[in-house]
């Protein structure tokens, strides 16, 4: 089933509000090899992404 236009709308209203981006670029082929480890973890690319992130800056912050 499409979405409404007023769907989309709340869609890009709610990134707008409570999202930031970051452009993450790899080398060619990369992104598909960190994709399909994503994949293999139950995650999608973002949210691997977003707990690497996440756990590097725990592992940093603890090593201090």
């Amino acid at each position: 089933m499409p979405r409404s236009d007023a769907m989309n709308r709340a869609i890009q209203k709610y990134d707008r509000e409570k999202i930031d981006r970051i452009m993450f670029r790899v080398p060619k082929g990369k992104k598909e090899i960190i994709q399909a480890h994503a994949s293999c973890q139950g995650e999608s690319l973002s949210a691997f992404l977003n707990r690497a992130v996440d756990e590097t800056i725990a592992r940093d912050q603890g090593s201090k």
